[in-house]
């Protein structure tokens, strides 16, 4: 790695300098690898690489990839930061246009979900709304929101997927999953389905309204097929048994160096694809959640079951069982409580 100094200075690697230099302006830096590949750190935590003109891309794609916009999920920015190693070190070649993020690397600094605000609440352009004016992850996701955008101009006539890599404190009885954002009359490609499994993730769930995740706007707003991939539980740097995450690095891996698909590749069948049925609003005063605080996402209530009430309305579970996911009562009135979701019976097909 001594010889990308230009670009991590006196750090070992890119996670090391993104957090020795978590709260810092940084001037852009520019290298570039012996085959050509050009690597530019426009600040702290992000790496834009472009292949030699000379490299094919055989998927006709560029990818965005980002972890660490929760600063404590720390397990994916560990497994793209062995990726950016092994390039570094010339163990395999890239051959599509490619940013990597780390989000937020005070919050990483820190071990902390976040310093002030949700960053994961904060894109699409909520970051310029009154009550966030100012603070450091509101500057932050605009930045990201920016190289993003220029990103996506400057690979106009490519695929753009983006995969924002997360991990939860909250158990889940699917261990790994996606979430898709919702645009209208938007389908998930099969193509996309087939990475998912290929990554070990089994379970999406496909999100009912636009939201300002990280993943919401470069769907939303640069036509990307986006994910929010959840891959396990919070654990400090040091502490990830990294073969948990072997799925994802190794998918990952062959997009980067444009292989094709697994020939063997699952079938559709293994994944289950989940619908919002429901979503649960904090309704004021006399609001009851009737749901445990420590309840695993996607655990099963039986037809009948009360799941809130207020006085006025009271949500009981439909004909067939629902699940919860996402389930928190501490949210300020009107605000989501959580989702009640059913599996789809058909896959696929709407």
């Amino acid at each position: 790695m001594s010889g990308f100094r230009i670009l991590f200075d006196a750090s070992s690697d890119w996670l090391a300098h993104s957090l020795a230099n978590a709260s810092s302006e940084l001037t852009p830096a520019l290298a570039r690898l012996p085959d050509g590949t050009d690597i530019v750190r426009p600040n702290v935590g992000v790496l834009e690489l472009t292949p030699a003109a000379t490299h094919s891309n055989p998927n006709h794609e560029a990818l965005i990839v980002s972890a660490g916009v929760h600063g404590n999920e720390t397990a994916p920015i560990e497994v793209l930061n062995q990726l950016v190693n092994e390039l570094l070190a010339g163990e395999w070649t890239l051959t599509c246009p490619l940013l990597l993020i780390l989000g937020n690397p005070p919050a990483m600094v820190a071990g902390e979900r976040f310093i002030d605000v949700n960053m994961n609440r904060l894109f699409a352009g909520a970051h310029g709304r009154d009550e966030y004016r100012g603070l450091p992850e509101a500057g932050r996701a605009s930045e990201l929101e920016q190289l993003c955008r220029e990103f996506a101009r400057k690979h106009s006539g490519l695929a753009l997927s983006h995969y924002d890599l997360h991990t939860a404190i909250r158990p889940s009885l699917r261990e790994k999953f996606a979430l898709y954002p919702f645009v209208e009359g938007r389908e998930v490609p099969v193509e996309q389905c087939r990475f998912l499994l290929e990554a070990e993730v089994e379970t999406l769930l496909l999100q009912h309204k636009a939201g300002t995740t990280f993943s919401s706007f470069t769907s939303s707003e640069l036509g990307a097929e986006s994910f929010t991939v959840e891959l396990g539980k919070v654990r400090p740097f040091g502490q990830n048994d990294l073969g948990r995450f072997a799925g994802i690095r190794d998918a990952l891996r062959r997009r980067f160096r444009g292989e094709p698909a697994p020939a063997e590749s699952r079938d559709l069948g293994h994944l289950t694809i989940f619908e919002v049925v429901h979503e649960i609003l904090n309704t004021g005063e006399n609001f009851q959640f009737h749901v445990p605080d420590d309840v695993a996402n996607f655990t099963e209530y039986e037809p009948g079951t009360v799941i809130w009430e207020d006085g006025e309305t009271c949500y009981r579970v439909g004909t067939v069982p629902e699940a919860i996911v996402f389930p928190n009562r501490e949210v300020p009135v009107g605000q989501r409580v959580g989702l009640m979701i059913r599996a789809r019976a058909s896959g696929l097909e709407r």
